[in-house]
């Protein structure tokens, strides 16, 4: 099905951040382009070789010297290259049997992994279209400063190689993982909830639509929402003069056939109609981060949860993954909740898009990791610690009634699993959680 333009180029966007595809490939085919179109420049202009001090290629008359370097430069290269993805399909495979196989979007996106496929690919690029500009016949010509480059490529990449193996060391520690994800889930919620949470400030009123939704639309794919042009939403509902409700959030599955969106004014939506507004809205078959910080919580949820699996029984990982998800809350809840009610103009409410609430972010970071770690004292502590510190950043009542309930939650499923004193330790901070008191360990 074929998406509006905004959105194509989003997705394009998305996907240039991310992947081992599109970055690598740019990067190669410009330096590539940069050889072909150096050794050309220097055939027409000889006397670029002049420039290149006699040191760095002393024979500016033999094109065997000349392809002899380009030659060995690109065979090593590739010969590094292919080492390079054994290491990634190693760190990849690691990383989804050990952790989690939806944290491989991150590994994907990983900019030190795609600059380093791109260098070598590009060095190598660089070298084959340069080679064909040394040659004998019909008369010699050596391009110096294009081999000059290639000899300039060559430590570049062994350094980038030493670089790589220390990245990817790092890469794989879990601390590091469960960091890097909430970084990104961080970014998502500033660039969806980019306003400060006022303590003052009201949720935000139900707006009722003048006309009854009565016409559904369902989905022509199946998938997972990933993300929704609200903005082209509002248009064409103005422009076509309905109105329209999302009936799934970003990050929910939608079967082809199901409805997506419920309109007003049936009669108004043509086919034509309905695809430009299905178009608006990009839905794939894996969850991204453009628009969905469930994803994000998701992704140091499933970490936690084989961590305190008996097979593993890695309570530290854990709680390294409780306190970034904790990180996660507070970002949220210090920000304006998004707006789901968007109106055009301002008295007429054209279109309804969901989200979820506190609750409900609260439920999917601490439930299952409270429901599988009713057991273990050391991650139950860090979890009513983390219900205080999200506490301690907030004085709304509903959000601290909602913390407390959790608290008491956490308590009610441990009563039978712990002994008397990892209890009353639980109870002594489930009781300066409700007095508002700073937790401490």
């Amino acid at each position: 099905m074929a998406k509006s333009l905004p959105v194509l180029f989003r997705s394009a966007l998305y996907a240039f951040r991310g992947g081992f595809l599109i970055r690598p490939f740019v990067i190669a085919l410009t330096l590539g382009a940069a050889g072909a179109i150096l050794s050309s420049l220097e055939e027409q202009t000889p006397e670029i070789s002049a420039f290149v001090p006699d040191v760095l290629f002393p024979s500016h008359a033999d094109p065997q010297v000349a392809q002899a370097i380009l030659t060995d430069i690109a065979t090593s290269v590739m010969t590094v290259v292919s080492i390079v993805f054994a290491i990634l399909l190693m760190t990849l495979t690691l990383a989804s049997t050990q952790f989690s196989p939806r944290i491989l979007v991150s590994f994907v996106r990983d900019r030190v992994t795609q600059w380093t496929l791109g260098v070598f690919l590009g060095t190598f690029s660089y070298c084959i279209a340069a080679l064909p500009a040394a040659r004998s016949l019909p008369y010699a010509f050596v391009p110096v400063a294009t081999v000059t480059g290639a000899m300039i490529l060559a430590p570049v990449c062994v350094g980038w190689l030493i670089y790589f193996i220390h990245h990817i060391s790092n890469a794989i520690s879990v601390n590091h993982i469960v960091d890097r994800i909430r970084r990104e889930t961080e970014l998502v919620i500033d660039a969806s909830m980019p306003d400060q949470r006022r303590p003052s400030q009201l949720a935000e009123a139900f707006g009722v639509f003048p006309e009854k939704l009565e016409f559904v639309i369902a989905s022509r794919q199946s998938g997972y929402i990933r993300f929704v042009d609200i903005d082209r939403l509002r248009s064409l509902a103005k422009s076509y003069r309905i109105c329209l409700r999302l009936e799934r959030r970003v990050g929910h599955f939608v079967p082809e056939g199901v409805a997506l969106m419920r309109v007003s004014r049936g009669d108004r939506i043509a086919e034509e109609r309905t695809l430009q507004l299905l178009a608006a809205i990009d839905i794939g078959p894996t969850r991204t981060m453009q628009q969905d910080v469930e994803f994000g919580i998701v992704q140091i949820v499933d970490i936690a949860l084989r961590a305190i699996s008996p097979a593993i029984n890695d309570p530290t990982t854990a709680i390294s993954c409780v306190d970034q998800l904790s990180c996660i809350l507070i970002r949220w809840i210090g920000r304006a909740p998004p707006r789901s009610h968007f109106y055009d103009p301002p008295h007429v409410l054209r279109v309804v898009v969901p989200w979820i609430n506190f609750s409900g972010l609260l439920d999917l970071a601490f439930e299952q990791i409270r429901h599988y770690s009713v057991a273990d004292a050391a991650v139950s502590l860090r979890l009513m610690r983390a219900l205080g510190d999200i506490a301690s950043t907030v004085d709304e009542p509903a959000i601290r009634l909602c913390l407390l309930e959790r608290g008491k939650r956490l308590i009610a499923g441990c009563v039978e699993r712990l002994q008397e004193d990892d209890l009353e330790r639980l109870r002594q901070r489930l009781s300066m959680l409700e007095s508002g008191t700073a937790l401490e360990d």
